[in-house]
């Protein structure tokens, strides 16, 4: 799954590697916390989750932010108005998608930290409830 993605698409820059890899390790860290992945990368429009998973009775949309060092601050610091936006209209996109359940939904960021040329994460992290659906979508 994850390689043959490399092989369809051998343009991908290291940047898409570094965040395709770090999509891969946060879905593994999050199964193993308990929530069942859904579905990865569901696009909308312009906007794109993740991971759309399942924690106990909540929908979880997830946005994965991979780095390979902190030097420039945490990697949930990239996740900005603007792109709570964009996650917010696509977590709605993605509800109505569904037929407007009633049910409990949160977003959370995933923190990973790969060195340059480690194959392992050096580190993840998980904010649960990381942000309230963005102003001025309702639900």
């Amino acid at each position: 799954m994850f390689f043959g993605l490399f092989k369809k698409a051998g343009n991908l820059t290291p940047r898409q590697i570094l965040g395709a890899r770090g999509e891969k390790a946060a879905a593994k860290y999050l199964r193993r916390r308990g929530y069942k992945i859904l579905l990865k990368n569901f696009r909308s429009g312009k906007a794109e989750v993740d991971l759309v998973a399942r924690e106990k009775d909540w929908l979880v949309f997830v946005e994965v932010k991979t780095r390979e060092t902190e030097q420039f601050g945490a990697p949930s610091e990239a996740v900005d108005r603007e792109k709570q936006r964009n996650l917010s209209k696509a977590a709605l996109d993605y509800l109505r998608m569904l037929g407007n359940p009633r049910i409990h939904f949160r977003f959370d960021i995933v923190e990973v930290i790969i060195a340059s040329g480690s194959k392992k994460p050096h580190d993840i992290r998980l904010i649960q409830n990381a942000f309230d659906l963005s102003e001025p979508f309702i639900y």
